[in-house]
């Protein structure tokens, strides 16, 4: 169960106790759920009963009380518990189904995992002034809007600059600002689109533009085009490029990817060749728990990430999310390699870790497309 799956869970347990004269408030449009900070109780926490109190006019135990019954009852949830003045707090399932049901999201949801239809109510018009970082910032939320249901349009209050379209930018509209509107003005970048497009390239100059948040300076130096480790921008389009590597390597070895429990194989030893032996490996199960829970963790909450940056109008927020995705990534490929090395046979193990590669490399494909940057298959 991902996060935004356990989001609607508990908003559907909160229309069935209304439906079943349980609580008597109105219903809100969406639950928020967050992971537990150190020190909390479960996996996932919401304070959905202390939002509700007031409304019922019930005190908010009572409220988590009846929300508790119905939201234990649903698939995927091991436990929930109440703790302090009424939160709610959620333990999953096993980490294994949990995880499993993630990488099948992503399997089968491709480059629009993630995207959802959490507002589709909402209708926006955004207006920014004839300025490169405005304009890029203003498509950029466009995207990420869109991408969960959302309409609208932008406008600029002069005509376009030419040299926008080669940033991928487009204008419904240019004149003076409509009403009612929401405006986009970031710190100015200081520099033309023909300008940044010379010295960086559309792609090095969309992440330039939008790395930073919108009240920060942007950084649009030559560390842009560094090929190294140092460069945010090469290590998110470097790990993608070496998950699809890592895809390529395998079919050449006679393997695909798996989501199947760490160590073991659904089909049974036989099917693969491998031996209950070779199956088993306990130690490197073990490892391969601890390199991978970061990173599978990433997964999981981009959903939320790309839903936090449409309703706060954070690019930001979705280009540091795949920092964070790909800097996890390579301490799991490290630490547990795909491929198998030398005489080494393909395991159940590696065809996990496989799976698990393949979604970071979406996530991070998906996330790249939102901001407007290309994401190569080759680097």
């Amino acid at each position: 169960m991902t996060p935004a799956d356990l989001s609607r869970t508990v908003l559907h347990a909160v229309r069935r106790a209304v439906d079943e004269d349980a609580l008597r408030a109105p219903v809100p449009a969406r639950v928020r759920v967050e992971r537990t900070r150190p020190g909390g109780s479960g996996d996932y926490a919401c304070a959905v009963a202390l939002q509700l109190a007031g409304p019922a006019a019930l005190p908010a135990l009572e409220v988590a009380r009846i929300l508790r019954e119905r939201v234990a009852a649903e698939p995927g949830v091991g436990r929930v518990e109440i703790t302090g003045p009424g939160f709610l707090s959620f333990t999953l399932d096993a980490p294994a189904e949990s995880d499993r049901a993630v990488l099948a999201a992503v399997r089968e949801q491709g480059l629009a995992y993630g995207h959802g239809n959490a507002l589709r109510d909402e209708i926006h018009q955004f207006h920014h002034v004839r300025e490169v970082r405005a304009a890029v910032t203003a498509q950029a939320v466009f995207r990420l809007l869109v991408a969960q249901g959302a309409r609208g349009r932008t406008t600029c209050e002069q005509a376009p600059d030419p040299d926008w379209v080669r940033l991928g930018v487009t204008v419904d509209a240019c004149g003076p600002p409509p009403t009612p509107l929401t405006e986009i003005r970031p710190v100015p970048a200081g520099a033309t689109a023909g300008e940044l497009l010379e010295r960086l390239g559309p792609d090095a100059a969309r992440w330039g533009l939008l790395r930073a948040a919108g009240h920060d300076r942007a950084a649009l130096g030559p560390e842009l085009l560094v090929q190294g480790e140092a460069n945010p921008l090469f290590r998110v389009r470097y790990a993608h490029a070496r998950a699809r590597a890592l895809t390529r390597g395998a079919a050449a070895l006679g393997f695909t990817a798996e989501a199947a429990p760490y160590g073991a194989s659904p089909a049974g030893p036989a099917a693969h060749g491998e031996s209950p032996a070779a199956q088993a490996a306990p130690t490197a199960t073990t490892a391969y728990d601890a390199a991978a829970r970061p990173l599978l963790d990433l997964i999981a909450d981009h959903p939320g990430v790309l839903l936090a940056g449409a309703r706060h109008r954070a690019p930001d927020r979705v280009a540091r999310q795949l920092e964070a995705v790909a800097h996890a990534f390579f301490d799991f490929h490290d630490s547990c390699p795909p491929l198998p090395a030398g005489d080494e046979k393909p395991s159940a193990a590696h065809r996990a870790r496989l799976a698990i590669a393949e979604a970071a490399g979406t996530v991070l494909a998906g996330g790249l497309s939102l901001l407007g940057i290309r994401a190569p298959e080759h680097l």
